[in-house]
């Protein structure tokens, strides 16, 4: 079975966001408080506990622009907090109802045959069954709402 290689946004980039530099916008991160349990932090892929502070901010999960560089809405940890870095995919993404998984090329250019709408709970064999193809490098795990999760790599 393909090994996958689960990771949160980069630890310099959370960290530059958390000490006010621009998000993908040219905007200071907004601090708001967590309210409900649908809060994850970007970073560590663990869910912000409600009452927390959380910075919501926009994220482009690019190096650079081009037409499938899409930005959209995070959230993360106020406070530090450790990067997600697992071959399992955190817990809670059985929930997500449903998500998007996207597949991309070397070239960040999306592979259109290689994502899919797909329930929480298949979300797993989604993503192996994506990176089987030697064409897509890595893939985006997004919500329902476009809102970007984590990328997922072959381990």
């Amino acid at each position: 079975m393909l090994k996958l290689a689960v990771q949160g946004i980069d630890t310099a980039e959370a960290n530059r966001i958390r000490e006010g530099g621009p998000d993908a916008n040219g905007l200071p991160a907004l601090v708001r408080t967590a309210e409900g349990p649908a809060n994850p932090c970007r970073h560590c892929l663990q869910l912000i506990a409600e009452g927390d502070d959380k910075l919501v901010l926009s994220y482009r999960p690019f190096k650079g622009l081009q037409p499938y560089a899409e930005a959209g809405p995070i959230f993360l940890h106020r406070q530090l907090c450790s990067r997600y870095e697992d071959h399992d995919l955190p817990a809670w993404f059985a929930y997500l109802q449903p998500a998007i998984v996207l597949g991309y090329g070397r070239d960040d250019w999306l592979r259109y045959e290689s994502g899919g709408v797909v329930q929480g709970v298949q979300l797993g064999d989604s993503c192996r069954a994506a990176l089987t193809d030697p064409e897509t490098s890595y893939l985006h795990i997004r919500s329902r709402y476009g809102c970007f999760q984590c990328r997922v790599d072959r381990a």
